[in-house]
């Protein structure tokens, strides 16, 4: 790898951390953008709430108090993280739930505008998309490239909001498909001087990047609990900013919504962001996810997860960009943690499918590209990304006809005793 460098310290450091992460040893563990792996000690919370509920059951008001402790102790790791307060924090299901319930705010009228960009998730689109088909609304789609050109992108946002009737601009913090971090603060400062809400995907940045939410300005801000936060899947956040959290009223609303008991009344409700808690929660689930952002801030340290993650994807963006037959597709000037390239004439299907057979790699595509993405943790080895470029170098040297086929691992049954 070109420059990063790591002291003796970093490397006892990492080798704690990686025990810590028994994925880790079960492959080269790139897609942490999809799932990332869980901290074993995230694992062992779970199981113990498992077993105390099947020992003891569930109905009990010892149970249910259990529940909102560890609600509580989920939405106080989430806010060191996300760099917010903890009334600011509403538990969700996944960064989708957390844009529905956003989007479900504002009182649609036919023939208002929404705007997003030509990159989003369908986390974000398929909200919208429900927003449409409901209300009759405008899906505006600004045209970004790869949006790692900062002018572009706030001139085809510009152009969008200068046509009026923008009522939400819905977008995302770091781009799933390209991995360009876009200007996030400068763009909420646009749509609120054209009376705009805005509503940001943080799916690629929260646990990623460092992150004030506070400091960006927007009206929501929506996370996945699975991925770079390392918790369980069905879990996430929405970051609600607290002059909107007491302003305004959720979609929907259930038993979690209210701070009087079996309160539905506007009146019930929390005044903070515990007002869009909806539905129920699984609850070795969301000691797990605490136990997560517990863990990544207290014991891996935030500053450091950062420097690392950032350090390691920027040194493997630059090599993909100097690989003869290889493209890069991530902005090496706008980046995160995520590293999207292509190898021409090759499928990224068959991309991935050659990294885990060559070097057990875990890696994705992204069909919409056809381009293959790696996400880089601050638990990647300098080791783990040169073996992995090095076989993107060798695939590129060859055409999925002319590769010489890796030998098959052959696994030698041993007589019993």
């Amino acid at each position: 790898m070109p420059a990063f460098t790591e002291s003796p310290a970093d490397r006892e450091k990492l080798a704690a951390i990686r025990a810590a992460l028994p994925a880790t040893r079960a492959g080269i563990y790139l897609n942490t953008g999809t799932c990332g792996p869980i901290p074993a000690e995230s694992a062992a919370a779970m199981r113990q709430a498992e077993d105390r509920e099947l020992a003891i059951g569930r109905a009990s008001r010892d149970a249910h108090e259990e529940l909102l402790d560890r609600m509580a102790e989920a939405r106080g790791a989430l806010a060191a993280v996300l760099g917010t307060d903890i009334d600011g924090i509403a538990l969700t299901h996944s960064t989708t739930d957390g844009i529905g319930l956003a989007l479900g705010t504002l009182g649609w009228r036919p023939g208002d505008r929404a705007l997003t960009t030509s990159h989003e998730h369908p986390g974000v689109l398929g909200p919208l998309a429900a927003v449409r088909d409901r209300h009759g609304i405008d899906v505006r789609v600004a045209e970004i490239g790869d949006g790692g050109d900062d002018d572009r992108t706030l001139g085809a946002l510009e152009r969008e909001l200068a046509r009026g009737g923008v009522r939400l601009v819905v977008i995302s913090h770091v781009l799933w498909t390209t991995g360009a971090m876009l200007p996030v603060a400068e763009i909420v400062r646009r749509a609120h001087a054209h009376g705009a809400v805005v509503v940001l995907d943080g799916a690629q940045a929260g646990g990623a990047i460092s992150l004030h939410v506070d400091d960006l300005g927007a009206e929501f801000y929506a996370v996945s609990g699975q991925k770079w936060l390392l918790g369980p899947e069905g879990t996430g956040a929405l970051v609600v900013r607290r002059d909107v959290a007491r302003a305004c009223l959720p979609a929907v609303r259930g038993y979690f919504s209210a701070a009087v008991p079996y309160g539905v009344d506007r009146e019930a409700l929390w005044d903070d962001a515990r007002r869009f808690e909806v539905a129920g929660f699984h609850a070795p689930s969301i000691a797990g996810l605490a136990r997560s952002a517990g863990w990544l801030a207290m014991q891996v340290g935030l500053p450091w997860a950062y420097a690392r993650a950032a350090g390691l994807a920027h040194d493997a963006a630059v090599r993909l960009g100097d690989t003869p037959g290889v493209t890069l597709v991530t902005p090496p000037d706008r980046m995160a943690t995520l590293v999207t390239f292509r190898i021409p004439g090759w499928p990224a299907e068959r991309v991935v499918e050659e990294l885990a057979r060559r070097v057990l790699a875990i890696v994705r595509p992204i069909p919409a590209l056809d381009a293959v993405r790696i996400s880089v943790g601050f638990f990647t080895t300098a080791e783990e990304l040169r073996r992995v470029l090095d076989a993107v170098a060798e695939l590129a040297r060859h055409t999925p006809a002319s590769l010489p086929p890796r030998p098959a691992i052959e696994f030698i049954e041993l007589p019993r005793a």
